[in-house]
């Protein structure tokens, strides 16, 4: 039972970090180190954000970090109960994994379950984490589309490539955080 558990574990697993690297890293990689050059007046700066001076040029990554927490604020502001469902998600994937491993830990101890059992629990709650993550992601990505919207429309920044850089990289922080925390880190 457990091997089986361990193989149907193996494929969600694959496929979030196959999905995390196609549409996440590998975009951060090439797009993220671009140099952009915004206008600082119609450039807001991200919610939480307290400095009293910006920088109109910084990397599409950054530009991209800052238009995700954009649309995440203003997702929040509009739809607070789908906002507050994705966030809902990604701390299940934060605090499940780490305590289905105690648990397991504690049960190999005891003696009710073997070693490959453990590691089958703990596969299976990353596997479960991870596709909860994916499957939850396409709001996220429709509100960091609408952000993206306003962006071209707003003109923010005078480069049509550096735009689009930007907008590329903020889906690809979306996906990068898609994954939970304990696969991130395994997967640098």
């Amino acid at each position: 039972m457990f091997r089986l558990l361990l193989f149907i574990s193996l494929f969600p697993i694959a496929i979030a970090l196959a999905a995390r690297w196609w549409f996440g890293v590998r975009v951060l990689a090439c797009d993220g180190g671009r140099p952009c050059r915004c206008d600082l007046a119609r450039w807001l700066p991200s919610p939480g954000d307290s400095a009293m001076v910006h920088r109109a040029e910084e990397s599409a990554c950054e530009f991209g970090r800052q238009l995700r927490l954009k649309a995440l604020a203003e997702w929040h502001d509009q739809n607070p109960k789908a906002a507050a469902s994705r966030e809902g998600t990604r701390r299940f994937g934060a605090a499940v994994p780490p305590l289905s491993g105690v648990v397991a830990v504690f049960a190999v101890l005891v003696g009710k379950i073997p070693v490959m059992g453990a590691v089958a629990v703990l596969l299976g709650a990353i596997a479960m984490a991870a596709v909860f993550g994916i499957l939850s992601l396409p709001s996220e990505l429709s509100a960091i589309a609408r952000a993206a919207r306003n962006v071209r429309d707003g003109k923010n920044f005078p480069n049509r490539d550096d735009e689009e850089a930007v907008i590329r990289c903020a889906i690809a922080h979306a996906w990068e955080a898609s994954v939970p925390p304990i696969l991130r880190w395994v997967h640098r």
